[in-house]
């Protein structure tokens, strides 16, 4: 089943490249959407795919990559749109 999620993950994940790996794990489980740094520190991730998959992104942005601290996800799930051709970082 498609499904849409959106993750705000919060800690220490601006400055340790957590967009960039996002967008890596994202493309390896098929996922499509985009993840942007948001101005209060967090990370905001909006992604689209099979549920198993996004419940892999869940758990993978629990702790992120290596050199970042995750306090926080909190996540909202809806259908998916279809509206994202593939998984971008956005400023």
């Amino acid at each position: 089943m498609v499904q849409r999620c959106r993750l705000i993950v919060t800690g220490h994940v601006q400055g340790v490249c957590f967009r960039w790996y996002t967008q890596r794990t994202a493309a390896r489980l098929g996922l499509r959407g985009w993840v942007r740094n948001l101005p209060d520190g967090g990370v905001e991730i909006v992604a689209e795919g099979d549920l198993a998959d996004l419940h892999q992104l869940v758990a993978w942005a629990q702790h992120g990559p290596s050199e970042a601290e995750v306090d926080e996800v909190r996540s909202e799930w809806s259908p998916a749109t279809g509206e994202f051709a593939g998984f971008e970082i956005r400023s």
